[in-house]
Formats: C-alpha cells, structure tokens, sequence
C-alpha cells in the first residue's frame, strides 16, 4: 500500500509518493522511494502495489519509452497491452501514475490506460485522500510541488498505510 499523487500546474509535473512498505498491518521501511525519472525523456513515474512488481514495470515502461522515441501515450498503450496479456506479467499488483509535459496516465493490470480529467491523479490506498486536498489546493498560489507534498502530508494523516516521508521527483 503506499499514496502516489501526479500534479500538473504552471508547466510543471511533479509526482509525489509517500515511503512506507507494510506488510498487512506491519511497516517494514519508511524510507522507499515509489518515484522515479527517467531523464532521457522527461517522464516521471510514481507506483503503487507490490514493490517489486512496479520496478518490472517501470523497467518495462522504460523501455517502451525508448523504443517508441519518447511517445509516452504509445508507450502507455503497448505497456498496458503487454500487461494484460503476457503470462507473467498480468500476474503482477500495482498501479502506476506517469506523466510528461503534455500527458498524464493512470496504468492498470487490466489493460487501462486512463487520461483523469483535471490536473490531479491519486493512487493507492492514500490516493483518493491525496487526489481530493490536491483539487483543494490547485486553487491556491502553491507550485505543484507545493500541491504535491502537501496532498501526500493530508492523506499520511487519514490512511494508516501513508507516511509523510515524501519522495519528490518533477520535470
């Protein structure tokens, strides 16, 4: 479990993720980092779910990018494809929040590659308390990474699965 939180304002986006690792009812790291770059292209990725399963996706996502010259909606679809298809990989548990300066996405398991209206993507067991004060605050003056950080601060106050230990990572 852990809350992911994708902000787009002012040419900016951030994506955000808060470091707790529980297993069931038990936090075994508060410190992960569930965000991650990839430079070469200006993309940013945040995962929920099973931590070794979203590093196989991002690796996967990574890969699509590059094959596809930096088109991140294609590399969204054939990743989502992939997913839902191959033996191993439709096995695994996570949700992924990735974003360039012009697209944002929500990539399931079950072949959904989502575009949310609005600005603001939540996921994980924190992701809808996190998307809900991430609407709130995109009214204010506040940067997006201003947003960002202080969205996964209100969901690590409400679900017990988010810590405020914020990972940052922006284009």
């Amino acid at each position: 479990m852990t809350t992911i939180v994708l902000v787009r304002k002012n040419n900016e986006v951030v994506v955000a993720g808060d470091g707790q690792v529980s297993m069931g009812n038990t936090v075994v790291k508060s410190t992960a980092s569930k965000v991650r770059k990839i430079e070469k292209r200006d993309v940013v990725a945040g995962f929920a779910g099973s931590t070794a399963d979203a590093l196989t996706l991002f690796e996967r996502l990574e890969a699509k990018i590059e094959k596809h010259a930096g088109n991140l909606s294609r590399a969204a679809v054939e990743l989502a494809k992939d997913w839902r298809t191959d033996k191993y990989l439709r096995r695994l548990e996570a949700l992924m929040a990735i974003g360039d300066k012009e697209n944002s996405y929500i990539i399931s398991g079950t072949g959904d590659v989502l575009e949310p209206e609005g600005d603001v993507i939540g996921i994980g067991s924190g992701g809808n308390y996190a998307l809900a004060a991430g609407k709130v605050l995109m009214g204010t003056d506040m940067s997006a990474e201003q947003v960002a950080k202080k969205s996964i601060e209100v969901a690590s106050e409400i679900c017990v699965f988010t810590n405020n230990n914020i990972k940052i990572e922006k284009i």
